[in-house]
Order: C-alpha cells, then structure tokens, then sequence
C-alpha cells in the first residue's frame, strides 16, 4: 500500500511559471496514445484536473515556492507513469541549498 501512495503524489520544483506548467500539462496528457489521454475537465488558478480512459483523474497543481520557483505536484492513481512522464519534461530548479546544523552546545551560549 505504501508503494502505491507514494507514486499516486508526485512533486517537482521547474523554473517555469504556474501557468505555464499548466498550459504543458493540458497540451502533454491531450496528445499521449490513446489509451493514456486525458482531457482538461476543471481548471483554476494554479490546478487544472484531466480526465482519461475509464474515467481516470489527473490532478496537476503548480505554485511559486519560497524560493521564488514553481513546485508542481501531480497525482493520479492509474496514470502515475505518465504523470511522471510529464514531470520530467519540466525544466529542473536547481537544488535547493544544504542547511547545515549547528554545533552542538551545552547551552550556555544561549542568552538569559
């Protein structure tokens, strides 16, 4: 079960705007094979949801990060190969920058 649920929520960060990962996934999933095409059913700002064969749901949101780029989620629970086909045709963000801990104290640094 668990292995399912981690392919069903997909999430990578793009350098592309909202809008424009939600134009790319209507124009991706509209024109895949037959059997794995789906069509925009709902969109607002920032998500959109598709509908394919046997009445599948795509669910893609995208919104700008703290870091000033887009993080895209995507979830389906047939279509999660293609949901992670259309994630890596994203422009990557680079990495997000390591934070490294704080040495360890006894505390007595710490202001009263």
């Amino acid at each position: 079960m668990h292995q399912q649920s981690a392919r069903t929520l997909q999430d990578v960060r793009t350098t592309i705007a909202p809008e424009a990962v939600i134009a790319a996934a209507t124009d991706f999933f509209s024109r895949r094979n037959a059997i794995y095409t789906a069509f925009l059913e709902k969109e607002g700002p920032g998500w959109a949801t598709y509908r394919g064969q046997g009445g599948e749901e795509i669910a893609i949101g995208a919104q700008v990060a703290v870091d000033g780029h887009t993080r895209v989620t995507g979830s389906s629970y047939m279509f999660d190969q293609q949901v992670a086909r259309f994630l890596s045709t994203l422009p990557p963000a680079p990495p997000l920058p390591v934070l490294q801990a704080l040495p360890a104290g006894d505390g007595s640094e710490v202001p009263a």
